[in-house]
């Protein structure tokens, strides 16, 4: 995703070849099929499969918190992608996304204007971008799922602030997540955050069950959507991860490959992702990295 000389915007870059994961890493079912097989157990889980989700999700953070000090300018993100990959792979898990309807890396980087699914390749990181990078480690027969936001040395206050308030508007919408409410109630409070600030709210691309299955099927908005009406109960497993836009519109467009959404008029965006885990008391964060236990922790960036 290299820069366009005369618009700024990014163009796709060069791929290197598919990595390879070691013959000895189970894989997703999925890995080698045009598509997964659909889930059909529910999104409610026994303790023994939280807890396995909990050791995948730390490791997938984790990596994103080992990513850090190669986010920097003259970093390509295909290198980004290389150190994602070993260090799930030499830990013995398998990069959920390789694969994933035939995805061809380990791991998403999207740039600026790329809401996401950017894939990694040729582009050099400049300063003042800002980078989100989403990573999903398999371990064990389930996924943790988990991104986060980068700045890439130093960047202008507009941005710095989409970041920050996009990382609180999550937080919000962890907390509002309870037992017995609807999965409404997180987008309703998301958007009315972002609302503030006159940033557009994705809402084609959501959050999701996630456990054995990569995306079970349950879809958590991050807007006002009363049509999503499932109920928040104890042991649910999901993502949250909204996507604000700088330009105040949720309108988005994609590239040739099928996978790169970028915002349609061209204006930043950013994306924080939790996965959690639904106790009698609210939602428990299960991607936070060995070195922060703390929910309210804004990374170092």
């Amino acid at each position: 995703m290299p820069k366009d000389p005369q618009t700024k915007l990014l163009v796709p870059g060069t791929l290197s070849p598919e990595r390879g994961v070691p013959a000895s890493i189970a894989r997703p079912e999925y890995v080698g099929q045009d598509a997964p097989t659909p889930w059909t157990g529910g999104d409610v889980h026994d303790e023994e499969t939280i807890a396995k989700i909990r050791v995948a999700s730390q490791l997938a953070a984790d990596a994103l918190e080992h990513l850090e000090q190669f986010a920097v300018p003259g970093t390509t993100t295909d290198e980004l992608d290389r150190i994602a990959h070993e260090f799930l792979t030499d830990r013995g898990a398998y990069p959920s996304c390789l694969g994933y309807r035939g995805f061809p890396k380990s791991i998403c980087t999207s740039l600026n204007e790329v809401i996401c699914h950017g894939i990694p390749d040729s582009t050099v990181l400049e300063g003042g971008d800002i980078l989100n990078v989403d990573i999903t480690a398999y371990l064990d027969g389930v996924h943790g799922d988990t991104n986060r936001m980068y700045f890439i040395g130093e960047v202008d206050e507009e941005s710095r602030l989409l970041v920050e308030r996009t990382h609180e508007a999550m937080l919000r919408g962890i907390q509002a997540a309870k037992p017995g409410r609807s999965v409404n109630i997180i987008g309703r409070v998301i958007a009315s955050y972002a609302k503030r600030f006159g940033y557009g709210v994705v809402e084609d691309y959501t959050g999701h069950g996630v456990g054995p299955a990569f995306h079970s099927g349950l879809i958590i908005p991050h807007w006002d959507d009363p049509s999503r009406d499932d109920i928040i109960e104890p042991g649910m497993v999901f993502t949250i991860e909204p996507m604000l836009t700088l330009g105040g519109s949720p309108d988005w467009r994609m590239w040739d490959d099928d996978w790169t959404v970028v915002t349609a008029d061209g204006s930043r965006t950013a994306q924080w992702e939790h996965t959690v885990v639904i106790t009698e008391d609210g939602a428990e964060i299960l991607t936070l990295p060995s070195s922060r236990r703390t929910p309210n922790a804004l990374p170092s960036t």
